[in-house]
């Protein structure tokens, strides 16, 4: 098995044990340890402020040390917080795991996401990216599946089973992860990590205004999608639509079912298109999708024509996801200068948190209150998307935006000479 089949079969199988917990981990803290709503939410804080402490420090060692000894000391990491989080039974045992599962699981993605850049030839790293969305994806959808099928929340113990098989799917990504002989520098050529004078790290990735552009550009990306799936969006359902709990179920079935359907065919009609008209192409998508939820709360069709309404914003959301998944990561490590590949997947990484930690604080209590603003603010923040992505596209190198045209290489170029090929 080659080195980037290793990757993306580790990927697959911890998306696998994430996709068992995740979805119960609020009901397995407030019901069946029994330790209440107030240290549930506290457990999801910490889960995700965790992540957003180490993320600053994980770039600069990926591309000091590698990211495979990265991955391997972040997936023992998350095995250990998963495992222990089996057996917490106190709020400081379920706060204190939830972090370390979090910090280890934060840590693993922009260090699988530079092993692919490392293990995938420029032409074929579009369909690197693409292949390890699918696969996450549908790790994430079976695991939920069956862990759904296990779960039984008068049982404590069903519960440490579903934790220890995910700590067990983090030791067999650190297991795999071992085995991968990174190819050499010839991979990237002269973009290959190497230290480098001059300006390096936080200061010259904020220089860079092509990356900034990318990391604004990336913060409303998830802040006005994944950010509001299971707050905003779900709430606004609930009360403005009136949809059930099991019809939030199916709608995120759907998403996840547009994506393993739909990506290799969104492949081939986006991986010879310049990047930032893809991901203005998916700004508009979504901006229907919200007028989709519009229908479906504001409108005065019936219950059956809602509820289709709003399955279907969860499923034109999918579509662009798919579109976004061989787009933005390549990119993101076709603008990273020599050395920094891992700081600029770190830094991405962040941004993207960031977004998921401000998403439902803002869009939660909007959604389940302020219906038609909360409708009009985000139809208008899609727009907003398209906008940014044409912005962003004038400043990208040809190559950068549309690497297929010009023989697919990555860039290696610092931030001074990016931009000044657009002054």
């Amino acid at each position: 098995m080659g080195a980037l089949r290793r990757i993306q079969t580790g990927s697959l199988l911890s998306a696998f044990g994430i996709g068992f917990t995740v979805p119960f981990l609020y009901v397995y803290v407030a019901q069946v340890r029994d330790l209440g709503a107030g240290t549930a939410g506290v457990v999801l804080g910490a889960f995700a402020m965790a992540a957003l402490i180490v993320l600053p420090l994980t770039g600069r060692t990926i591309d000091r040390r590698g990211p495979l000894p990265v991955v391997v000391l972040a997936s023992l990491v998350a095995a250990l917080g998963a495992l222990g989080l089996g057996f917490a039974t106190t709020p400081f045992a379920a706060v204190a795991t939830a972090a370390v599962l979090g910090a280890g699981t934060a840590v693993i993605q922009p260090a699988l996401a530079t092993m692919i850049v490392w293990c995938s030839a420029p032409e074929r790293r579009t369909r690197s990216f693409a292949m390890q969305f699918f696969l996450q994806n549908l790790g994430l959808g079976i695991g939920g599946l069956l862990g759904g099928q296990i779960v039984d929340e008068h049982r404590a113990g069903s519960f440490t089973v579903l934790f220890s098989i995910e700590a067990a799917m983090f030791l067999v990504l650190a297991g795999i992860a071992a085995t991968v002989r990174i190819p050499a520098s010839a991979v990237l050529g002269e973009s290959a990590p190497r230290e480098e004078p001059g300006a390096r790290g936080l200061r010259a990735l904020l220089g860079h205004r092509a990356m900034v552009q990318l990391c604004v550009l990336g913060f409303v990306l998830f802040f006005a999608c994944y950010g509001q799936f299971e707050s905003g969006l779900s709430a606004y359902g609930v009360e403005a639509a009136g949809v059930t709990p099991s019809t939030l179920g199916i709608a995120l079935a759907a998403n996840t079912a547009v994506i393993v359907i739909a990506q290799f065919a969104v492949l081939r009609f986006v991986e010879r298109r310049r990047r930032s008209r893809v991901i203005a192409a998916v700004g508009i998508l979504w901006a229907l999708a919200w007028a989709f939820a519009g229908y479906a709360g504001l409108g005065h069709g019936s219950q059956a024509m809602a509820t289709a309404a709003f399955i279907s914003t969860y499923a034109l959301f999918g579509l662009g996801e798919a579109m976004l998944a061989p787009t933005v990561p390549p990119l993101v490590a076709d603008l990273a200068p020599e050395g920094m590949v891992g700081q600029y997947n770190s830094a991405f990484a962040l941004v993207k948190q960031l977004a998921l930690a401000v998403g439902p604080a803002v869009g939660g209590p909007m959604g389940a209150s302020l219906h038609a603003p909360y409708i009009g603010a985000f139809l208008l923040i899609s727009l907003g998307i398209t906008a940014l992505a044409i912005r962003l596209g004038r400043r990208l190198a040809p190559v950068q935006d549309r690497p297929a045209s010009l023989g697919s290489r990555i860039v290696a170029q610092g931030p001074v000479r990016t931009e000044s090929a657009h002054a």
